[in-house]
């Protein structure tokens, strides 16, 4: 069972890098510098704590990353739209994961070349006792560190502490422990 919370997790996590990016619209979001990206996540209105991990990246990768997301967020959004502002980018979905409605604004600022910020509210309804109705809001603080390392291939993350590693890569064959996503 931990293994597959662990699992659940990065294939989260992975989602939540690109989420705000993957959408229906004609509206393309620019490709992030190669290399290594920092990623902290600050979430409030959640029991999940500061998360702090690294991204090893190339081109084909976050376009791969883009194109696995997309179409499981097809399935489970009823709303995907991106436009661009003045600023960066403005992204609003409405998703649906066994009985749980999220509808989440985010906006993204920033160059992805040496950093960018999301800041997503969400509103939660239906599912678990004590999930409906929450709101919460979660920042994406992202930053381009350099080279990845030696021992790195485009499409690692890195967990906090290190002592977790997947590839992205490797997520897709955990799309199907998602209640409502087919393979």
């Amino acid at each position: 069972m931990i293994r597959v919370r662990v699992g659940l997790g990065l294939l989260g996590c992975g989602a939540l890098l690109v989420a705000p990016f993957a959408g229906a619209s004609a509206v393309e979001l620019p490709t992030r510098k190669p290399g290594l990206w920092e990623m902290k996540m600050v979430r409030t209105g959640s029991q999940m704590p500061e998360m702090t991990m690294q991204h090893c990246t190339d081109e084909t990768t976050d376009k791969d990353l883009n194109n696995m997301v997309s179409p499981m967020a097809k399935q489970i959004c009823s709303k995907q739209d991106i436009q661009k502002t003045a600023t960066g980018y403005v992204s609003d979905s409405v998703c649906n994961v066994s009985g749980m409605t999220t509808t989440s604004h985010a906006e993204i600022v920033g160059d992805f070349n040496s950093a960018y910020t999301v800041k997503t509210t969400s509103h939660i309804q239906g599912g678990a006792a004590g999930a409906a109705g929450r709101d919460g809001t979660m920042t994406i603080e992202a930053k381009w560190l350099g080279a990845c390392k030696p021992d790195q291939k485009p499409g690692d993350i890195v967990m906090p502490g290190g002592g977790f590693k997947l590839n992205i890569k490797d997520a897709d064959k955990l799309k199907g422990l998602i209640p409502g996503v087919k393979q």
